[in-house]
This record gives structure tokens, C-alpha cells and sequence, in this order.
């Protein structure tokens, strides 16, 4: 299976609103408890969340995981901090590339492949405002054309 593939639970659509991906990871999730139960209900929210490299690991900020109802004390911090499971190899490249100016790393969507849980991480650049300016003409001038078309088609 290809990365980015599997039960897509929650997909991060501003991040391509805001940046430019440049590349994306498959990473695994360090989860505790009753968080897998959660994100299985569906209850994860990506926005507002980045990846950060701390020595030599990579993290995931602000992914807010649900707290699962039937889990009482057993129950997890909805905002902690999650351990992402890449290879060193992919390690040590993204943080050559981060290194660089306007480089971050931004999940994009979290699934389920084989029964574990994935975030699709891409290596992202900042989008200045007239491109995303650019960015919305050309969908609206798509969407016309669409538009157009199936009027067309039914005359």
C-alpha cells in the first residue's frame, strides 16, 4: 500500500490552503490508553497542529485527540505531545532540510493502515498572501469551466 493510504480518519485541508507541500512521510504514533479508541471514533482535530524535531526525535504539537468517554481514569491528555515513529534516515534528512528558512513539517492527515494508526507528515513551505490569492483564482476559474461545461452538456 502506498504511503498516505489506508481508513482516512481526519484530513488537515487549511494546510494546503497555507503552504506549499514540498514532500510527505508516513509516520507512525506513539499512543497511550485509550487515545487509539478515540481516534477510531473519529474524534481527532489536525488543525493548528506541527511536527518538531527535538534531539534527534520527531514530535507532533496541538493534535487534539478526544478524550474516549467509556475511559474514566484511564483517560488521556487531549493536547500532549505524541513521539512520531520515523526511520533515522528520514530523520537526519528532514532536519538538514528544516534547518533551512521557511521549512516546517505539518500533518496532513491521519488513517489507519493494518490497524495502526499513521499521520501523513508533509515538509511544507509558508504561502505568502497573494499566493494564496493566486491560489483561489485558479480554483473559482476551474470551478467556472466545470461549471460551464455541464451546462453544456444539457442542452
Amino acid at each position: 500500500m502506498p504511503k498516505g493510504e489506508g481508513k482516512v480518519i481526519a484530513q488537515n485541508k487549511k494546510a494546503y490552503h497555507d503552504y506549499f507541500i514540498e514532500d510527505t512521510y508516513e509516520a507512525g504514533i506513539v499512543l497511550q490508553g485509550t487515545e487509539i479508541k478515540s481516534i477510531r471514533a473519529g474524534r481527532v482535530n489536525l488543525k493548528d497542529s506541527f511536527a518538531k524535531i527535538q534531539k534527534g526525535e520527531v514530535f507532533l504539537h496541538n493534535m487534539h485527540i478526544s478524550p474516549y468517554e467509556q475511559g474514566n481514569r484511564y483517560n488521556h491528555d487531549p493536547l500532549r505531545t505524541r513521539k512520531l515513529l520515523l526511520h533515522k534516515r528520514e530523520i537526519q534528512k528532514l532536519i538538514g532540510i528544516t534547518k533551512e528558512q521557511g521549512y516546517s513539517l505539518i500533518p496532513l492527515k491521519i488513517y489507519l493502515k493494518n490497524g495502526y494508526a499513521k499521520v501523513l507528515i508533509g515538509l511544507a513551505k509558508g504561502k505568502k498572501k497573494y499566493d494564496k490569492r493566486e491560489d483561489m483564482k485558479r480554483k473559482e476559474a476551474k470551478r467556472e469551466v466545470e461549471r460551464a461545461f455541464r451546462e453544456r452538456q444539457k442542452l
